[in-house]
Order: structure tokens, then sequence, then C-alpha cells
């Protein structure tokens, strides 16, 4: 007997009838494209597969059916495809909600097959030969559809979130991995896991004029990426490198810095010599700088901190390939750049998240950062003289750089000491005068990072700093310099090791303790 609802089509007398399907197949709905008019279907197809057994589901329905069954499914359940490039993704509205209630039903069904491709494995019959095809043909669009609904995004809602966790974590026990990330890479590093295959569907719609159509598409890949990790990463470098530049390069902000921590994860992950491969870490590279121009702070912060795995990659070639030992590089390149922007900016947000990352890019250039002490310490003085506010992000930051850059550069410090020490010395005033909002722990650590760099100027200069100022040095240190001193002293061990670089002159440790 033919299930309900399906209609024999008409016999030419004296044709001989298509030979019959087999059980299963005649049972399963062929694919088709699903529409909102007719959902019953899903909950017949739930039915169907519950009540079916394993033997007469998988025993005689063809992998591939049951992969575009899967794909017509997950598609009935995609986001609303966006037809204008430039459109915002709308927030919750009646199309995303019904999106979200079908994505329950789809995912409800789905978890009945995965239940019953869990069963079918411990029988004898199909077992786990043919369970093994099945799964490789219905795991990465199954994959897709979980991770799509996943996340919290305006088309997903509380319900279809809850049903696409189970039904991931249900994906992963099928597949007998204990994670995602096992799911995607393999158990071994010479395994292949689902990746390819998930990138393998991804990709169609990563292209330059698609990728935008779909708003799930850039999360999936967000979201996918960073569970494939070294060494198993730099099999699917080809792969996955166009996607985030291409992302990257969007004028939207949240997409530029999607792509830019996707391309962070690359760097990170894939080995040197594979990035620099087919100049690959050079376009990267580009890319990151063209956006150290942007004026919105979480995107720079989420360059900055590429380029700083970036770089060293960058100059371990250039080393290999230049003769000249010290030529300019890309960290000298970065640097200028960034104190350009320093030297000019207004914005709060962005001085703090410049001060904070100074320090790194001093310490990566090392003694080179004496090409760039004339306009460093114009930085460092115009930092040191304005307040930012009750947490004093920027003048910390920027007194972590003058650190680093007296370590560093020490030897080119007395020449540059008048003007440091005066900022000093009117930051700590400051500091120590302040009845504003500022906390007593971010005064101390103030007064504590200025009193290490006076120190270690005194040191680097065999210690101009008392003779250069004398008894009004003395007037401005008494009071806020002999507490700050008194916190310094107690961990020694914060610049013992910078003074052992420099010469054991009568220092300014004694004079500040002294009063």
């Amino acid at each position: 007997m033919e299930p309900a609802g399906f209609v024999q089509p008409p016999q030419v007398p004296g044709e001989r009838p298509p030979p019959a399907p087999p059980p299963a197949e005649r049972a399963l709905p062929q694919p088709r494209p699903l529409t909102p008019e007719g959902p019953g279907a899903l909950s017949e197809l739930g039915a169907l597969l519950e009540a079916a057994g394993s033997r007469r589901l998988f025993g005689d329905v063809s992998p591939g059916t049951l992969g575009e069954l899967v794909a017509s499914l997950s598609r009935f359940a995609a986001p609303p495809e966006q037809q204008q490039e430039a459109a915002e993704l709308p927030a919750k509205d009646r199309a995303n909600e019904a999106v979200a209630e079908r994505a329950v039903e789809v995912g409800a069904v789905l978890l009945r097959l995965l239940a019953k491709l869990e069963a079918a494995r411990a029988e004898e019959t199909p077992g786990e030969p043919v369970v093994g095809a099945i799964l490789r043909r219905v795991a990465a669009p199954i994959y897709i559809f979980a991770v799509t609904h996943v996340v919290d995004q305006p088309w997903t809602s509380e319900r279809s979130r809850a049903v696409a966790r189970e039904l991931l974590e249900s994906l992963v026990r099928a597949a007998g991995c204990g994670s995602v990330a096992e799911f995607l890479r393999g158990k071994k590093e010479d395994e292949e896991g689902r990746f390819a295959a998930v990138m393998g569907l991804l990709k169609l719609e990563l292209t330059k004029d698609t990728w935008k159509r779909n708003p799930a598409t850039k999360h999936v890949f967000s979201w996918t990426l960073p569970h494939v990790t070294r060494p198993w990463l730099s099999h699917y470098l080809e792969s996955v490198l166009p996607p985030s530049l291409l992302i990257s390069d969007d004028y939207r902000e949240e997409n530029k810095i999607l792509g830019v921590r996707c391309l962070h994860h690359l760097v990170l992950n894939v080995p040197g010599a594979d990035l620099c491969q087919y100049n690959r870490a050079q376009v990267v590279y580009h890319a990151l700088y063209n956006h150290l121009y942007s004026r919105e702070a979480p995107l720079l912060q989420a360059v900055l901190l590429c380029l700083l795995d970036l770089l060293p990659v960058l100059e371990r070639a250039q080393h290999r390939q230049q003769q000249q030992p010290r030529a300019p590089s890309r960290s000298d390149e970065v640097l200028q750049l960034l104190l350009t922007h320093m030297e000019a900016e207004h914005r709060l947000a962005l001085r703090r998240l410049y001060a904070r990352s100074l320090p790194a890019f001093v310490q990566r250039l090392g003694i080179l950062v004496v090409r760039h002490l004339k306009r460093l310490q114009r930085v460092i003085v115009g930092y040191l003289e304005v307040c930012d506010g009750p947490e004093e992000e920027a003048r910390l930051g920027i007194l972590q750089t003058l650190r680093c850059t007296i370590e560093h550069a020490w030897p080119r410090m007395p020449c540059r000491l008048p003007e440091l020490l005066q900022a000093l010395l009117r930051m700590m005033w400051d500091v120590h005068t302040d009845q504003g909002l500022t906390p007593e722990p971010v005064k101390a650590a103030l007064l504590q990072g200025a009193t290490e760099c006076l120190i270690l100027l005194d040191r680097c200069s065999a210690g101009q700093v008392k003779v250069s100022w004398g008894p009004p040095a003395s007037f401005l240190l008494s009071a806020p310099l002999k507490e700050a001193a008194g916190h310094s002293m107690q961990e020694p061990a914060s610049v013992k090791q910078d003074l052992q670089r420099f010469p054991l002159t009568p220092g300014l440790v004694s004079d500040l303790t002294d009063g």
C-alpha cells in the first residue's frame, strides 16, 4: 500500500511500468524544495523516521538520497536571503521568527535521523559500513545547519538554539568523536576529519558575489575555523585564506573584525614557511596595514594583536633574504605609522588603545627603536601631560613604553634626560595633588611606574638626575616620590634585572628613601 498523499502517475496503455523503487526510497518523500505552506510534511517525515526500522530505512536507501534530503531540510530552515548588498541585518521580526520555528522542526527530524544511525551502527544489518557511508554524506550539511542556529542571531530563538546544541552534540557523538574540534580535524594528525567536506559546501557561498546573500555563512565559517588548529590547519590554508581576506576587506566594521580574527587564527596556527610561500604573509600584512588607518578602536585592537604575531614571521623571512643586517623592517613601518597617529589623536578610546599597544612594538624592535626616538619622545611627553580618566590607562601604558625604551636604548637617554625628567616630575606632581576621582591604587601605580623610570634614567645617565635638578628636584620629590619609592622598594625585583645592564653609580633610590 502506497503512503497517503502520493499520487501515482498515469500509465500509458501498452507501456511497461517503470521498476518499483526499493521499499525505503518508496517510503521516503523524494527531495524537493519545501515551502512554508506545507510544514506538516516535517512532522510526517519525523513520524516516518521514528516508526521505520533501521534495516528498512538504511538498508535499501542510497546515501545520496539521504544527503539530498538533509540538504533540502537545511535550506528550508535557512535565514532569509539578503537581496540588497548594503542592507543592515534585520532585527527580530516575523520572518526571522518563522525561520526559528522551522529550525526547531527541522532539528527534531535530524535528531531522529541521527538517533537511528547510532542505533543501526550496533546492529548486524545494515552495520558500520553502511552507517559510515551515510554519515559521510549527511554530516557536513547537518553540521552547517546546527552551527547556523547554535549562536544568538536575529534568526534564532532560545528553543532553536537549544535544539541546535543538542543536534551538534548528537552529530559529534554519532561520528564517534569527543568534541567539535575532533569531529572537524580528525582524532589523529594523519586522519582526515569533516572540515574539508564542510568547506566544500561553504566555499560555494563564500565567493565575492555570494557571501553576503546568506547572512549565516560568515558566522558559520568564523565559528568553525578556530576549532581547527595546528598542525591540521596548514592542509586547508588554500581554502580558508581567501574567505578570511574577503570578509576582512568589507566596508562594515563587524565584518572587518570577523575577518581579522580569522586571519589572526591562521597566523597563529599555520607554520611560518607555509605562510611565506607564494607571498601569502605579505598579502595578509598589506590587508592588515590598511586597517591601521581606521578610527574604530575594536578593529584597531584586533589588527594590532594580529600584526604582533605576524611581524616575526615576515621578518624571519626578510632576514634570510637581505644582505644588510639592520635594514628597516615591517616593524619600523608599523611603529612609524602608530606614532604618527598617536601625536594627533584626541579621542580617549584610541589614545588608551595606542598606549596599551605601544610597549609591545618597542619591545619588538629592541635597540632599533633608536630610529624613532625623536617622535617617540614627543609622544611620551605629550601623553604624560594629559589625564585620561579615573583608570589612567594611557598614562600607565606610556610609562611602560618609556621603561621599555630606556631598557633598550639607554645609551641615547642622557641627551634626552631634561625633557623626560621634567615630564615625569610634572606628572607625579599632578597625581599627588589630584583631588578628583582617580582611585588610590591607580595613583600608586602611576607613582611607582614613574619612580622606576627615574631610577633607570639615573643609572643610565651616571647619576645626572640628582645633579641636574638639585634642590628643586628634592622639593618636588619630597612627598609624592617618597611614598612611591616606598612602593617600589617593596618589589625591587621589578627593576633589579634592568639595573644590571647599567654601570653602578650613586643612584636615586637612597635619596628617595632618605628624603
